[in-house]
């Protein structure tokens, strides 16, 4: 029987017997991530601020004999990123999906929203990334998330697109800086099917799907499995570095109605 990550068309050699940190990895992408990792043979271990969260994906991976470690970690604690750094084991991959979304016009742009979607989605993987730099093996790599709106904005997101684009500039400078030795690269998806949208009424959240998937060429929105197989390809692609990796249906060259 094939398993997850040779469905997703992806070969586990390259994280096989390596070790693998997903901050973010108790839910969406992140959980996808971790379990399509340990299913393919790496040592992984998981972070964020849920424990139950965390711990769903660890009961997930022991049912297919892929056991993965669990930490409490809240990116935007220094004080508590540092602590996590000095014990972390040494590392191959640090995969970084973990952030928020703020939406609404500009002209009402709560800005403390706004900041504290910066502090989670900028800062919060700056300063783990930074704090684990002595961790990671020569070899690895770095892969943070940004998303569509960096580079086709839509209305009512544009502090959420602001925020993608600054974690895709910081992509390109942190690559060209920690080369040879790490390889840095950016994940930029567009909608997914995810528990980022758990709290929409479930009709509206339904509706968003269909809407979304039907202005796309694929017709569809994404899920979780296809961009962790992505994440994984790009995290392990050893000639891969400062890219910005779009998957995301074909939004970049979806048709806008007009106004």
């Amino acid at each position: 029987m094939m398993t997850v990550t040779e469905k997703a068309g992806l070969s586990g050699d390259g994280v096989r017997g390596k070790t693998l940190l997903a901050l973010g990895g108790g839910s969406g992408i992140g959980r996808a991530v971790a379990l399509q990792a340990a299913d393919a043979g790496a040592e992984v271990i998981v972070a964020g601020r849920t424990l139950e969260k965390l711990e769903e994906t660890a009961a997930r991976a022991e049912a297919v004999e892929a056991p993965i470690g669990t930490v409490v970690l809240d990116m935007t604690d220094a004080d508590a990123v540092a602590r996590f750094a000095e014990a972390a084991p040494a590392l191959d991959f640090l995969v970084v999906s973990a952030s928020s979304a703020v939406h609404g016009p500009f002209a009402e742009q709560d800005i403390d929203l706004a900041q504290g979607m910066f502090l989670s989605k900028f800062w919060g993987p700056f300063r783990v990334a930074q704090a684990l730099l002595p961790k990671l093996r020569a070899g690895g790599s770095i892969t943070l998330f940004s998303g569509v709106l960096s580079r086709r904005p839509g209305a009512n997101c544009s502090a959420l697109g602001a925020v993608n684009a600054a974690v895709e500039g910081l992509t390109h400078g942190m690559a060209l800086e920690l080369g040879p030795e790490l390889r840095v690269n950016c994940i930029s998806p567009g909608m997914v099917r995810s528990e980022a949208y758990d709290k929409m009424p479930e009709d509206k959240r339904a509706a968003m799907y269909q809407s979304t998937g039907e202005s796309l060429p694929l017709g569809r929105v994404g899920t979780v499995d296809e961009i962790a197989a992505l994440t994984l390809a790009v995290a392990c692609n050893g000639f891969m570095t400062g890219q910005v990796v779009d998957i995301d249906g074909g939004h970049m060259i979806r048709q806008y109605a007009t106004r």
